[in-house]
Order: C-alpha cells, then sequence, then structure tokens
C-alpha cells in the first residue's frame, strides 16, 4: 500500500462507518495524546472524501492543523503540500 492519503470510490454508509471508526480509535489524538497502533491502521486506511467535507474552522482550531499533519505523517502517511481539506489548505 502507498503511502499517500487514500482516494477512492466509497459509498456514503462506508464513509459513515470510516468516519465512525476514525472517531473511534483516534479519539484521545484530541486530548494530546499520541496515536494508537490502532488509531495509525485507521488513518492508513481512512478514505480523505469521507473526512474532508467534516473539517470545519471549529475542527481544525480544535486539533491544531500542524500537530494534526505531523500525527499523520507519524502515522505513514503522506500529507501533500497546499492539499484542500475541508476549512483548511495545508502549508505550502
Amino acid at each position: 500500500m502507498s503511502n499517500e492519503l487514500v482516494h477512492g470510490q466509497t459509498s456514503p454508509s462506508q464513509c459513515k462507518e470510516e468516519r465512525k471508526q476514525l472517531e473511534s480509535n483516534c479519539r484521545p489524538v484530541i486530548f494530546g495524546r499520541q496515536p494508537t497502533p490502532q488509531c495509525c491502521a485507521r488513518v492508513r486506511a481512512t478514505h480523505v472524501e469521507c473526512v474532508c467535507p467534516y473539517v470545519t474552522p471549529k475542527l481544525a482550531a480544535l486539533l491544531g492543523v500542524d500537530r494534526t499533519i505531523k500525527q499523520i505523517e507519524g502515522c505513514g502517511r503522506t500529507v501533500p503540500r497546499n492539499f484542500k481539506c475541508g476549512s483548511v489548505t495545508t502549508p505550502p
């Protein structure tokens, strides 16, 4: 599997399940903890089109864009520069 962000055809029900699993496995990250192996596995498997529509300014501020990018990359995924995800564009 590539280390790029996952893109692909997903149904609304698949996306809902992916978001649910991501939230469940990665909830401690919101409170400042490092991602667990289960969270990283979910980060690597979740399709960006299932998550990005839910990235609001409030969520981006809560999670911290730079911190989140570092954690995603720490899980073995590459976050492209100038990537638009919801209300956030990653740094150049």
